[in-house]
């Protein structure tokens, strides 16, 4: 799964990425996704005027459900408790499958990538397993053997050729990126060392003369650090914890990448104890909504239907109308064809509305099984939501799976009912976010998916960044529109949204996607009203005195 949630400092030169302790600080930042573009010219989504609007009309929500199909979701985070889906028909923890789905105790969800045994944390990239998979068959002992192989198998062999390429360039920009990481780490004291006991200014490291290659070195990361306001006038020991924890996030990021998602010989499937190769499988599993590290997830479901609580102001932008139910299927690594296709599958059986599915990856060997399961959710009226991916690459030139385009070179999508989602920021000068994927035909829109605050795990809250993020936006969105107007057919759901956005034309914003621009719930509200509404509003009736007549 590529993701971002780390801040990827020293990637260029020794620069770090805006600190997750300054950003606490500021409480406007934390919901600035949701500001009003026409009053305040930041390209939020303007949430709140788009309950207005539907409010003022006279309509009354229904509860949508979401599918969040992610790495598992944290169901008892005091920010989504009381916005979770519940199978009422499933009796908790009875060991029995009450409602006859084939899911025992699925009550929040199901998690598809677990079993009696435990659950899957770290898995392999897609790259990896292709290439341990087709390897003995194109690249054997056996040259004649190969070729064969290669000419029957052309289209196979095909993917092989490109996963071995990206597998060959990822895996070791991996090793590169662990090892520089846990060289650093060791590094940390001695860097710390140079400020001799003096606070992080400016003013003290121009004092700071250095004699040698490694005081110079130091003295640079030092002075890079110090541009950080969080940083600025910090002890060497509070100096000392900030790399330590900036570190320790990298390696976190990594080490996985290094150690086991490129490692040809690790495979955890026998975790699950599904028949892997029947992909036409669809009752395994368990309920461990949350799995290893639902970080991830927690963070996407909080971003669609969180809510305020305690000291936190953050909330969703679908709080007041959708329901979370979590459905597993995203290991750290490359989510399963088999798991994808079971997971929309479910959530579409069991009454979700929505998906939303932040995960991709650049080749899919079982797409055509997750592309019936995409066909099966337009036939149910379900919106499905699919994050751009955080590459910086054009989507025409490179595949982001799984997509709605059967192929690249396809004028239009087979489905109706996907709208894939690019990550914008908070700076109207920079919009579209360095990492965003981005195309004119094959990416739909933009969201807000730089510097998003929300719920992650052990009820905590965080700043996370990514089209991963961008994407629930867009489901949130989705989610109020169908919960005001539950008749709305998906393609009318994405009409809307496409139709309704903020444009902008710096920085040619406009090439990177086929509306040219950011969403605007209230203006998705009000098209949709006005083009599709066929539902009829009683006004409430307006109170008249009785007037007495004097005899």
């Amino acid at each position: 799964m590529k993701r971002i949630l780390v801040a990827a400092f020293f990637l260029a030169g020794f620069g770090f990425a805006f600190s997750q302790e300054k950003q606490e600080e500021d409480k406007d930042l934390k919901t600035w996704y949701h500001k009003d573009f026409s009053t305040t010219k930041v390209y939020g989504v303007n949430t709140e005027n788009a309950y207005k609007f539907f409010e003022s009309k006279g309509l009354k929500p229904k509860s949508v459900v979401v599918g969040v199909i992610d790495s598992g979701v944290e169901v008892d985070h005091p920010g989504l408790v009381k916005n979770l889906w519940k199978n009422v028909n499933e009796v908790p923890d009875n060991g029995k499958d009450d409602d006859g789905n084939g899911y025992v105790d699925d009550v929040y969800g199901w998690n598809f990538i677990g079993g009696k045994n435990g659950d899957v944390g770290v898995d392999n990239t897609e790259v990896a397993r292709v290439v341990r998979q087709y390897k003995p068959f194109f690249e054997g002992d056996n040259a004649v053997e190969n070729k064969e192989n290669q000419t029957k198998m052309s289209s196979e062999f095909d993917m092989y050729l490109k996963a071995k390429e990206i597998f060959t360039k990822k895996s070791t920009e991996a090793q590169q990126q662990f090892q520089f990481y846990s060289g650093f780490q060791k590094e940390i004291p001695g860097i710390v060392a140079t400020l001799n006991g003096k606070t992080l200014t400016k003013e003290n490291l121009a004092s700071i003369k250095p004699t040698t290659q490694v005081e110079y070195r130091n003295l640079a990361i030092l002075s890079n650090v110090a541009q950080d306001p969080a940083a600025q006038g910090k002890t060497p020991a509070e100096v000392q914890t900030f790399l330590e924890k900036e570190i320790k996030e990298a390696l976190e990021y990594f080490e996985p990448q290094a150690t086991k998602q490129y490692d040809l010989n690790y495979d955890t499937r026998s975790i699950v104890g599904d028949n892997y190769n029947d992909i036409n499988e669809k009752y395994y599993g368990n309920n461990h909504y949350e799995g290893p590290d639902a970080k991830h997830g927690t963070h996407v479901s909080g971003i669609i239907a969180g809510l305020p609580q305690g000291g936190e102001t953050q909330y969703g932008v679908a709080y007041k109308v959708a329901k979370i139910m979590t459905v597993r299927a995203v290991p750290d690594g490359d989510e399963r064809d088999k798991d994808i296709a079971n997971a929309v599958r479910y959530a579409v059986d069991n009454g979700a509305k929505v998906i939303n599915m932040s995960f991709g990856k650049p080749v899919s060997p079982g797409k055509e099984k997750v592309w019936e399961a995409f066909k099966y959710a337009q036939e149910k009226g379900v919106v499905l939501v699919h994050a751009a991916g955080n590459d910086n690459e054009d989507l025409e030139l490179n595949d982001n799976f799984p997509t709605n385009f059967k192929s690249q070179k396809d004028e239009k999508p087979f489905i109706n009912n996907m709208i894939t989602v690019g990550a914008s920021t908070n700076d109207s000068e920079a919009l579209k976010a360095s990492f965003s994927n981005f195309n004119k035909k094959m990416v739909d829109v933009f969201a807000p998916g730089d510097k998003i605050y929300s719920t992650v795990t052990d009820g905590k809250y965080e700043y996370l960044q990514g089209t991963s993020m961008a994407s629930p936006v867009v489901a949130g969105a989705a989610a109020v529109l169908m919960a005001y107007m539950p008749n709305l057919t998906p393609a009318q759901v994405i009409q809307s949204l496409k139709n309704s956005v903020n444009k902008s034309t710096a920085n040619d914003f406009g090439k990177y996607s086929e509306a040219s621009g950011v969403i605007d719930v209230y203006k998705a509200a009000q098209y949709a009203y006005t083009h599709f509404n066929t539902i009829k509003t009683v006004k409430p009736a307006v109170k008249t005195k009785k007037v007495v007549k004097k005899k």
